[in-house]
């Protein structure tokens, strides 16, 4: 069988993945698991995957188990919320992707996600939010800043939805891998 083509123009961008936000937030451990999906189907996609980790000196680096999965990983620590703030050291390596959609996961939704987004669409970027990826502390809030990005223009779709219309259909090579990661993920 051959090897899948890599997706041209998307990036999974992987947000403050650290154990000290997986514990903080409503569900963590369920986040995990399914930010652990989105990574081996990007993975397995060959699509580009950044992680970013908030101020990692004092907060410590990204789950272990998520960089395995996307191994060689590339990690950008941040001091500001946005990943993607004007001018920021992180935009810079990020736009040697050149990617025209950014596909986010990860913490936490009221802070980093939605401002990433914002300067995401801000920049012209196609932005989705895989929504079961995502999480706050207060789920109240994190409910309002996904309605928020959808009336600003972003896609806020499951992961699954948003990598089977990558497949597009059951002749893609990675289609069966891709089911037994959504089996070994359900």
């Amino acid at each position: 069988m051959s090897s899948p083509s890599p997706i041209t123009g998307a990036l999974l961008l992987c947000l403050d993945l650290q154990p000290v936000f997986l514990k903080a937030v409503a569900d963590g451990p369920a986040v995990l698991r399914r930010c652990q999906f989105a990574v081996a189907a990007a993975q397995g996609l060959k699509m580009p995957i950044a992680f970013t980790e908030q101020v990692p000196a004092k907060l410590g680096h990204t789950e272990t188990s998520l960089l395995q999965l996307a191994a060689p990983a590339e990690v950008y620590a941040k001091e500001t919320f946005s990943a993607l703030q004007p001018d920021s050291p992180v935009r810079e390596q990020l736009g040697r992707h050149h990617p025209e959609h950014l596909i986010l996961c990860g913490l936490e939704t009221p802070i980093c996600v939605f401002q990433t987004a914002v300067d995401g669409l801000q920049a012209g970027l196609a932005v989705t939010v895989l929504a079961d990826c995502v999480a706050a502390r207060r789920p109240a809030d994190a409910a309002a800043c996904l309605q928020a990005l959808a009336r600003a223009g972003a896609h806020i779709l499951p992961a699954e939805t948003v990598f089977y219309s990558i497949l597009k259909g059951t002749a893609h090579p990675f289609f069966r891998d891709y089911t037994a990661l959504v089996k070994a993920h359900a």
